[in-house]
């Protein structure tokens, strides 16, 4: 690595304890999504460190504190990626998750790195700015808790909180009332899925209008459309029951255009990948374990 080349670090977090998963074994899928996205992405000489949390075993108590799921262990983690980042010190982190609360501690450090002057690139189906009171699956809340809302006790691990002018999002379309008044109140920018169907036009003008020279990517693989992409929460072929919640419109070539335009217009100096959910692979995987001559 030469002194130019920015320090990259990737981290593996396989947190499942934020997510929502209707099946009986609500922790596997996460944490096995996390780390056959370490696995797809290319190889790399960049240091990649895994952040400790444990795994889901059956039986485990999913204990509701302050209206939220795991709410303890989620801080925890949370603090153990802090410290990882901290230690380490890089200009690029690259996180694969997990359920969408991964971004919390790579983002807080990466604007707290950069001051302020970092633009944010939040695609999802969702805004994320949930609070409990809402809902009890944390999750929902990880930018409303980088924002210095969302859950008191993990938003108040961010040092640095986010301006809502530092935000845009892709790929939110519809919301829940509160989430609605949220956007208003706060004057988030939202980019919907039709604007970006194409090209990526509104989202490079953003960034030429920011004036942010390097952007955080967040990526919650839900963004995609169920319908053609099968690996997340919405697709899940053991649910038949309708989730309530706002689907992906995106398809996903759409969203590489999307990353590698923003890739050719500024500095990337972290991504994180979310809520991929392998159902096929998993069950696979399953079949497999449950052979005796495969051991």
């Amino acid at each position: 690595m030469s002194a130019q080349e920015p320090k990259t670090l990737r981290l593996l977090f396989p947190q499942w304890q934020g997510g929502y998963d209707e099946t009986e074994f609500s922790g596997q899928i996460y944490a096995f999504g996390a780390r056959l996205l370490a696995f797809l992405a290319p190889k790399s000489e960049a240091l990649t460190i895994e952040v400790p949390v444990p795994a889901w075993h059956e039986g485990v108590d999913a204990s509701e504190e302050g209206g939220v799921f795991f709410r303890s262990a989620l801080r925890a983690q949370a603090q153990a990626a802090t410290k990882i980042l901290q230690e380490h010190r890089p200009d690029r982190v690259l996180t694969f998750g997990g359920d969408c609360l991964v971004s919390q501690s790579p983002l807080a450090y990466l604007n707290e790195r950069s001051e302020g002057k970092l633009g944010v690139l939040w695609i999802d189906a969702h805004p994320d700015i949930t609070t409990p009171k809402d809902f009890n699956h944390a999750h929902a809340m990880v930018l409303g808790n980088l924002l210095g809302y969302g859950e008191p006790a993990l938003a108040g691990l961010v040092k640095r909180p986010l301006c809502p002018e530092q935000i845009t999002y892709v790929g939110v379309d519809n919301m829940f009332s509160h989430e609605t008044a949220f956007l208003a109140e706060h004057n988030l920018n939202r980019i919907g899925s039709s604007a970006v169907r194409a090209d990526s036009g509104p989202v490079l003008e953003w960034i030429t209008k920011s004036g942010f020279e390097r952007v955080f990517i967040h990526l919650d693989i839900d963004v995609l459309d169920p319908a053609f992409f099968r690996s997340q929460l919405f697709a899940n072929p053991d649910v038949n029951e309708y989730i309530e919640s706002e689907h992906g419109k995106l398809r996903l070539q759409e969203v590489a255009r999307l990353l590698k335009d923003v890739d050719r217009a500024t500095t990337v100096v972290g991504m994180s990948i979310a809520e991929y959910m392998p159902w096929d692979a998993l069950n696979l995987k399953k079949m497999l374990a449950a052979l005796s001559f495969m051991h």
